[in-house]
């Protein structure tokens, strides 16, 4: 079999400018990375952004499991399908990160006939925003540590600085560290990886660079030993660090094998951040092209959620419908079957497994959005459970597509794309809010828990509560939470699949994002910096003679 690597290069790809002309993107406006990647000129994303809105497609997915969904792969599909079908259509993903791509996940740019291209410089370095961002933060954390050096003028309580350094890699030893021996401030420190940072929200959410430095500048790294928070303002980093991110900013322009134009910008991991593409990729294309498709990190639980609470909520935006990606493989695991047992027909454990798609599909009615149900078509699927699925959602009345596009390209995604197309315009979406912004910040956490999760409720540390009465007394209980949480499943337990219902959330660490907007809660065993696998994915990742990656996916 061709291996998404070997198909991706072998597509036959426009120039950048033609593919920035197929949306009215000027040559001047085009900031060339080699001949198929590009930036946007700032001063033309800002008029693209003034103009009139396309409809907007969010594709969000199931649990994940080891078995895949293709959530990014629909997202192409999706949009070179609709493309298909005679509309100008634009697809906007998050940028890859380094950590899954040496680890265990693998790259974020789509598989088989449905990918952004080039394959292989679009999962590593791209055109080094996350480099961007990585060193903007740790600029901020040795400013910190300057400040501390050269007298504390601040009085900056060392052990109350939050702020954390930042690595675009799993690397789990770096978690908790021990800074300054020898030549400092000693305390205490860790990193995150890079995708998980402030900035990295900051950036996804910014409206403009002015918008970008009122967000940096807002950020808090720590408190005083009187108890007064400090900001990247209050150390004079704002400007140093937005330096660093003027070029970043700009959304990215790539194409799929089928030439549509796509923006790739703005960070992933919607189990530990709020992972969805940036503000200014998905605002510009909605101002350039009929039909917007992005996506929503991981199962709906998490990134739809939080593209509808977090980024909807700042910006004013609102899908037209929202597709909803499955596979036959995934809720047969979800319904009990064994990774290595998934090539057998089971009809009853793709009926038990639908226990997870019914409620992604319940869950995401209580935004007021229509939905659709994508499956993603793998060839051991047989008609009798591709039946089942259909039989679920004919009890949920919501319509279903069987999707090849893997294999056969937007033409594979064609009937998805006009069962979209007749929800974008016909349908009534009354978009709300799962809750209001004057609910406390702990009654948000429960909400989401009881709502979505099916949770019985939620247990707090005794740290946690404390931060969350201080946030609350502090004038941030208006800010929307920002659940981490393992993406596997709707508990805290990664091995419980399906739709569990009755469990505790455990909410062991709050932290405030002031600059990005948001408070997020720690739950459960969720990590920051992840660590990499006992055989990680790198082991088979090299450069050929012919100067050629091999093993990327």
């Amino acid at each position: 079999m061709t291996s998404d690597i070997e198909i991706a290069r072998a597509a036959k790809l426009k120039p950048i400018t033609e593919v920035a002309a197929s949306l009215g993107i000027p040559e001047s406006a085009v900031y060339r990375h080699g001949p198929t990647k590009a930036k946007i000129a700032a001063e033309f994303v800002n008029e693209a952004r003034s103009r009139r809105r396309g409809k907007l497609i969010l594709v969000t997915a199931i649990s994940p499991t080891p078995a895949g969904e293709g959530k990014t792969t629909t997202t192409v599909g999706l949009g070179d399908a609709l493309h298909h079908l005679g509309y100008k259509s634009a697809i906007c993903l998050r940028e890859p990160s380094l950590g899954p791509c040496f680890g265990v996940k693998g790259g974020a740019a789509g598989g088989g006939y449905s990918q952004v291209v080039p394959m292989e410089e679009i999962n590593l370095h791209f055109t080094g925003d996350f480099h961007a961002i990585g060193i903007a933060n740790n600029l901020l954390s040795a400013l910190i540590d300057n400040h501390m050096y050269w007298g504390n003028p601040l009085d900056i309580d060392a052990r109350r600085i939050t702020w954390k350094r930042a690595v675009d890699l799993n690397d789990r030893s770096l978690r908790d560290i021990v800074i300054g021996i020898g030549n400092s401030v000693v305390r205490e420190d860790g990193f995150d990886i890079t995708v998980a940072s402030e900035v990295m929200a900051v950036f996804c959410l910014a409206t403009s660079l002015d918008d970008l430095k009122a967000r940096l500048g807002r950020m808090v790294i720590g408190e005083t030993r009187g108890r007064k928070q400090v900001t990247a303002a209050d150390l004079n980093a704002v400007g140093a660090m937005a330096t660093l991110l003027k070029d970043a900013i700009q959304p990215n322009l790539v194409q799929s094998i089928e030439n549509t134009p796509a923006f790739v910008h703005g960070g992933p991991f919607a189990n530990i951040a709020h992972g969805c593409n940036s503000v200014l990729a998905t605002t510009t294309a909605l101002g350039l092209a009929d039909y917007v498709v992005t996506e929503a990190g991981f199962g709906a639980d998490l990134g739809a959620e939080k593209f509808m609470d977090i980024k909807c909520r700042a910006t004013g935006l609102q899908p037209d419908c929202v597709v909803i990606v499955a596979t036959v493989r995934a809720l047969k695991m979800h319904g009990g079957v064994a990774k290595n047992a998934l090539g057998t027909e089971n009809v009853e454990a793709v009926r038990a497994g639908g226990a997870n798609l019914r409620r992604h599909v319940q869950n995401l009615r209580k935004f007021g959005v229509p939905v659709v149900v994508g499956i993603n078509h793998f060839t051991a699927d047989t008609p009798a459970e591709a039946q089942a699925v259909a039989d679920i959602c004919a009890e949920l009345e919501v319509p279903v597509h069987v999707c090849r596009h893997w294999a056969e390209g937007g033409k594979g995604a064609v009937g998805l794309a006009r069962e979209v197309v007749r929800l974008a315009e016909t349908g009534s979406p009354s978009f709300k809010y799962l809750y209001p912004d004057e609910m406390p910040l702990i009654d948000k956490i429960r909400t989401i828990t009881r709502e979505l999760y099916g949770a019985a409720d939620i247990s707090i540390m005794p740290a946690a509560a404390k931060k969350l009465e201080q946030l609350q007394a502090s004038g941030y209980g208006h800010l929307p939470v920002c659940i981490a949480k393992t993406q596997y499943s709707f508990s805290t337990d990664p091995d419980l699949r399906g739709a569990p219902s009755g469990h505790i959330v455990p909410v062991r660490e709050v932290r405030l994002s002031a600059g990005a907007g948001f408070v997020v809660a720690l739950c459960g065993d969720i990590m920051t910096m992840p660590g990499l696998p006992s055989k990680p994915a790198s082991d088979h990742i090299d450069v050929g003679p012919d100067g050629n990656i091999v093993g990327l996916s």
